[in-house]
């Protein structure tokens, strides 16, 4: 039993509170302070149920490597921004260092996988009750496996997904916008390019393609195609790169778990005094099982 929680989209989620920045710039200490606060509840939520907590990060992408497009937006947005990212970026990396070390969660990140790939490689290697903790839409592909739950902070709840199967389908060929894939019709430089749109994908033909999916080769053109298997591969996340599900595998078997002794002077030296009288919610369940598989 676990709970995975999605590490980079909680973190950028608390910088985003008015609170993490002040005259422009990011408050070390208290976006530190949000962070734990944001794990150690969703600890203290789940792991009665859920058992352990597992905390996966993003590294570089394998995907900007087969597809350099792949959230290319993002990074131009962040270039544009008054704030400094690499800052940022090496402070969120520091965090999740010091949690590692600090605090009794198993904390993964590989080089080449986004957090998403960890988290969909545990998610379909666990065969006992899961809760994800994301907001990623991204992540109800994985509710075809019967024991995965998604909790979404930002919304407070379960998020669920009747056709776990055909959503990914959609997905696949309407492509996502929000991470510079293009859908099946569309070029890839569609979303870089301002003299560029894509080219309307309706539901009919939608339709038509998720009902000949078996045969998809014969059902569109070579470009068409073409364009499907880039989604697949971006989107799908049974088509992470098999060398990569390995070193996550491995990663997790040999992952180490900091004691529960170190986490009071880590809180006490990083200045978070505030969750102190918590502590005891920053632990794993008293009764849990050694090994995740």
């Amino acid at each position: 039993m676990s709970i995975i929680v999605d590490y980079n989209a909680i973190a950028i989620s608390a910088l985003h509170s008015k609170a993490a920045i002040k005259d422009g710039k990011v408050s070390e200490v208290f976006l530190r302070h949000l962070i734990l606060n944001s794990l150690k509840g969703f600890n203290s939520k789940f792991r009665d149920k859920y058992g352990k907590m597992i905390i996966a990060a993003d590294s570089t992408s394998w995907r900007k490597t087969y597809f350099p497009n792949y959230k290319a937006a993002r990074r131009k947005g962040r270039e544009e921004s008054d704030l400094d990212w690499g800052e940022i970026f090496t402070m969120l990396n520091t965090f999740f260092d010091e949690i590692a070390e600090n605090i009794p969660w198993a904390c993964i990140k590989i080089d080449g996988a986004e957090g998403d790939d960890i988290i969909g490689v545990l998610a379909k290697h666990h065969k006992e009750p899961t809760m994800i903790v994301s907001n990623d839409k991204d992540m109800l592909q994985l509710q075809k496996y019967p024991h995965v739950k998604q909790f979404a902070p930002m919304k407070g709840k379960l998020i669920s997904e009747n056709k776990p199967k055909d959503y990914l389908q959609e997905h696949v060929l309407r492509g996502d916008a929000g991470d510079g894939v293009p859908n099946i019709l569309s070029s890839d430089d569609v979303f870089i390019r301002e003299d560029l749109r894509q080219v309307p994908l309706k539901k009919t033909k939608v339709a038509d393609f998720m009902d000949r999916w078996s045969n998809l080769e014969k059902a569109m053109d070579e470009n068409t195609y073409r364009n499907f298997i880039r989604n697949r591969k971006l989107i799908d996340l049974d088509y992470i790169p098999e060398t990569l599900v390995k070193e996550i595998l491995l990663a997790y078997k040999n992952v180490k778990i900091a004691p529960n002794m170190k986490v009071l002077n880590y809180l006490i030296k990083k200045k978070c005094k505030n969750l102190i009288g918590f502590i005891d919610q920053f632990f794993p369940p008293k009764k849990q099982a050694n090994t995740l598989f």
